[in-house]
């Protein structure tokens, strides 16, 4: 899908923390206000809505911040990496466009210090109850290390190259005042991470984090007017496979068949690019084997080449193709792929100081939602 009329004018995150006592509610109308602070616009401005999948009702949102009245308001039932990165995004502009709104705002908000985590995702699932559950394969580490090891046994990956993706990212978090996690990280103390699922490590896992991010989507013409440059919306491609989350991570017949690849020729054909003029990128990184066969759909390097991407130093500050420059979901916090959508407008913009890729002006960000993949294409006004 063609996008070069819309734009991300303004973008809002709360603190990302362990745990809170804050409601998702609470959170989401912070990152919301401070979204509309940072187009330059009041809450009276915002006609429109779009959810990623919080649990807060749109109506309660709107009652929260103010608003007085609203003409659209959606939300999307994909997963929220995709939700977030694509499909909310995808709605926002199809709104604006549409002459159904003039500023719409997407959100998503997260507790992951909730009781039981991201694990309740799959409780009420019958298959895992029955047949994956009674045998110890439950829960994500467990998903994605069969994944890394079925990786290891097609490609080859080292536990340096593995480990390597972790160390990039916490690399640029040390660079972001902001981040969750800034503490340096070299391969000892990576060793020194216990063990979860072999060969997944705690340092291979995102991080457990409370928090909400936002974002305004306008016209392109509306954003060339606001506070902030527009960081123009240029495609969107969205793909899918054809299995229930019940069994996409678990039961495939090639459970490295990601629809990453899929998504990203969308956006690359939208946008009217290639893989070789991206200039910087944010990977959905649940875990560090995801990113690496994301790294390898977006076409930043070959089909089993991931990990000796990562453990060559590309991905890395001064690298050739900068990834996850906030510290992504494994060191910067974890709200399902929207922090990412948000540090790609802060990159365009030229606003992430120290961890600043120098020159960017085209940035590619992949969502994972298990059977649904989003890649999105932001470029700067030109």
């Amino acid at each position: 899908m063609t996008s070069a009329t819309a734009a991300i004018a303004g973008i809002g995150e709360t603190a990302f923390v362990r745990a809170t006592p804050r409601t998702t509610l609470d959170m989401t109308a912070e990152a919301a206000r401070r979204a509309v602070a940072d187009a330059g616009l009041g809450i009276a401005d915002i006609d429109g809505f779009v959810s990623c999948g919080s649990a807060d009702h749109v109506d309660e949102l709107v009652f929260a911040l103010g608003v007085a009245d609203r003409g659209f308001s959606a939300a999307t039932s994909v997963v929220a990496g995709t939700a977030t990165v694509g499909s909310g995004l995808q709605l926002a502009q199809l709104a604006v466009q549409a002459g159904l709104a003039r500023h719409v705002l997407v959100y998503y908000a997260i507790k992951c210090s909730k009781p039981g985590g991201p694990r309740t995702t799959h409780l009420a699932e019958p298959l895992k109850v029955d047949l994956e559950m009674p045998v110890g394969y439950f829960g994500q580490p467990a998903y994605f290390a069969v994944l890394a090891n079925r990786y290891a046994h097609e490609f080859g990956l080292s536990e340096e190259e593995l480990a390597s993706v972790a160390l990039t990212y916490r690399k640029w978090a040390v660079l972001n005042p902001d981040a969750q996690k800034r503490e340096p990280m070299d391969m000892e103390g990576y060793r020194k991470s216990p063990m979860v699922a072999r060969p997944m490590r705690v340092a291979d896992c995102c991080l457990m984090t409370d928090g909400a991010g936002a974002y305004l989507v306008t016209t392109l013409e509306r954003a060339r007017d606001l506070a902030k440059p527009p960081a123009v919306v240029a495609g969107i491609g969205i793909a899918s496979n054809p299995e229930p989350m019940s069994t996409v991570l678990t039961q495939r017949r090639d459970l490295l068949d990601l629809p990453g690849r899929r998504s990203a020729a969308a956006a690359y054909a939208a946008a009217g690019i290639t893989a070789a003029d991206v200039d910087v990128a944010q990977v959905y990184d649940c875990f560090s084997i995801s990113a690496i066969l994301q790294t390898e759909m977006l076409g930043f390097c070959e089909k089993g080449e991931g990990g000796r991407f990562y453990h060559a130093g590309h991905a890395a500050p001064g690298g050739k193709m900068p990834v996850n420059t906030s510290g992504g979901h494994m060191s910067g916090g974890y709200v399902p792929g929207i922090n990412l959508l948000i540090e790609g407008v802060r990159q365009l913009r030229g606003e992430r100081g120290a961890a600043q890729v120098e020159g960017a002006a085209v940035c590619a960000v992949a969502g994972l939602g298990g059977n649904t993949h989003a890649t999105t294409i932001l470029t700067r006004d030109q």
